[in-house]
């Protein structure tokens, strides 16, 4: 057995290739010279008479094959992501949207017609509508990851410089430190007033909206005769009074009081979001009582709680549901940090607007407005712009949302997603409000493709950039005290077009660049224009202006005016 095994070994050793002493480390002697060339069968790697190995081209290949798999790792990782986020998004919908499986009677006891009629109605029906799921929002993960927090940071640092810079200045000039924000009192005005506005809307939608609702879903009981024309009696007066009610008295009241622009944009924007809450929760409960007048399979419609609607009017979503999830606890430490990021965002602003806007467009409306001075003028409102569009955004859909959110507990807070990383205007319209959103795909796109049998896919989405540059125009046009469609223009133009072109087939990063380099083009030109407006209606008022005149931009012919009078007063 022994001498087996050693003639075993002694074979297996002549086959091994001799392993030079430099591949160890070790230098032979220059004596040491094998006879002859030696090549692997596969025309790698050479071992030369002096048995060296070719380093260089060891290296060589090395590097090529460490290039090749860091591409391979980088293709990999990416695709890998791109599959995992959208294979737990296609998962969390459908764990949303399963219906609960039917429990044996064995383990509960039966339910009856009335609760099983309930159950059927409580929950919305798959692929009808929105699923509300449990989820926190993009930028408090975000937030998590030091990277990314610094970022944060980076904002924060440069508002302490703003204030520090705004200090200094006006210490320079009055001699003190200035510190009355006048600004912030004058675009705050009359908050009286606003308070008073604000509760009449509140209450006039608690219960208006509601009753008219009961009233309505107990005339289709079928104790009323001619159900359909309660219907249209209903349906009438609830129009008449989302146009009046709620479209007309609170405008009346911020035109005919004058109220500076936060206090306007407060009425409006609260105005606009009522309208919008009101026609949701009306929308998703009459297909419920209709469906019961034709099945009667309870003894009647089941119509939501007081509560289940006050709730929503608070919630921060304009998809009416009776249910959403809930967390069990408030956390009120987040719900202080958060309000006071939406202050430190409105202090944020009123620096932007204090060193940024108001020192370059004080003087720019008196002058000459042609095509140099609006190249200039847009290209030096593009950082202001960029400023307030990114506040806007942190203070009111992250900030506010989640306040308001974590008080009520809602547990669904995919207010926005990852807008910043389109390639397309197309996904960051999708992206940018998720809550706007979502009511103007249930309820405009969706209802119009219903009303027309979905045969007009285009003439619903123009209907949607319609809706929405009007709703946009208007609240900046009452706000501001004059018409100039610019973000009108914006919208139809601009929009339409950018979302045709840069559609969702469009990836990459170039596609990122041209995205970010619109934006910021838009929003210099939005800065820019209503801005040059706004002090040209203050330095050219029309003692008895037409329609017409209301209607043409005061900023065109302001330096005209101007040079008139100085003149005359010469």
């Amino acid at each position: 057995m022994e001498s087996d095994d050693d003639n075993g070994l002694r074979c297996r050793s002549r086959t091994l290739p001799k392993m030079p002493l430099s591949f160890l480390g070790l230098n032979s002697s220059p004596g040491e010279s094998s006879q002859g060339e030696e090549q692997q069968g596969n025309g790698g790697t050479h071992i030369t008479s002096n048995g060296k190995v070719e380093v260089e081209q060891m290296i060589s290949k090395k590097l090529q094959l460490k290039r090749k798999a860091e591409h391979l790792k980088s293709d990999l990782m990416r695709q890998f992501d791109s599959q995992v986020n959208e294979f737990m998004d296609s998962l969390i919908e459908e764990s949303a949207s399963l219906e609960p499986v039917p429990v044996p009677a064995v383990f509960s006891p039966p339910l009856s017609d009335k609760e099983r009629s309930k159950l059927r109605y409580h929950r919305p029906r798959q692929g009808q509508g929105k699923q509300f799921v449990n989820r926190r929002s993009l930028l408090d993960e975000l937030f998590e990851v030091n990277h990314i927090r610094t970022i944060y940071h980076m904002f924060i640092a440069l508002l302490i410089l703003f204030i520090i810079s705004t200090l200094v200045v006006d210490f320079i000039d009055e001699g003190r430190l200035v510190l009355d924000f006048d600004l912030l009192v004058y675009a705050f005005g009359q908050f009286p007033l606003v308070s008073c506005t604000w509760i009449c809307m509140f209450l006039s939608v608690l219960l208006v909206p509601y009753a008219l609702f009961q009233l309505w879903s107990q005339s289709q009981s079928g104790s009323c005769s001619h159900p359909k024309l309660w219907s249209l009696l209903f349906g009438s007066v609830f129009l008449l009074y989302q146009a009046l009610g709620l479209g007309f008295l609170p405008t009346y009241v911020v035109v005919s009081n004058s109220l500076p622009p936060a206090s306007c944009f407060i009425v409006i924007l609260e105005q606009v979001r009522l309208v919008m809450k009101a026609h949701s929760y009306v929308r998703e409960n009459v297909p419920r009582v209709l469906a019961w007048a034709k099945d009667k399979t309870s003894p009647g419609p089941v119509v939501p709680q007081v509560s289940q609607y006050l709730y929503f009017l608070f919630a921060p979503t304009l998809i009416y549901r009776d249910k959403y999830p809930r967390n069990p606890v408030i956390r009120w430490g987040y719900v202080a940090t958060k309000l006071l990021q939406v202050l430190g965002c409105l202090f944020y602003a009123y620096y932007v607007f204090v060193r940024l806007c108001i020192p370059q467009f004080r003087s720019i409306s008196l002058q000459l407005f042609d095509m140099k001075a609006m190249v200039l003028c847009v290209f030096n409102s593009i950082l202001p712009g960029v400023l307030v569009l990114f506040l806007a955004f942190f203070a009111f859909l992250h900030c506010w949302l989640n306040a308001f959110a974590e008080m009520l507990c809602f547990a669904d807070r995919m207010f926005y997603k990852d807008w910043w990383n389109s390639t397309s205007f197309a996904n960051y319209y999708r992206t940018w409000n998720v809550v706007v959103h979502d009511w103007l795909y249930y309820y405009v796109y969706r209802d119009f493709l219903w009303i027309s049998q979905k045969r007009f896919r285009t003439a619903a989405m123009l209907f949607v950039f319609t809706v929405s540059a009007v709703v946009h125009e208007y609240i900046l046009a009452i706000c501001f005290g004059f018409f100039y469609p610019v973000l009108f223009c914006l919208f139809m133009c601009f929009g339409m077009m950018f979302n045709f072109i840069l559609h969702d087939r469009r990836k990459g990063p170039i596609w990122n660049i041209i995205m970010w380099t619109a934006l910021f083009l838009g929003q210099g030109v939005i800065i820019c224009l209503y801005s040059q407006e706004w002090y040209a209606q203050l330095y050219c008022p029309l003692k008895e202006p037409s329609f017409l005149e209301l209607l043409k931009p005061r900023s065109w012919n302001c330096h005209l005016q101007r040079g008139v009078a100085d003149s005359d007063r010469l």
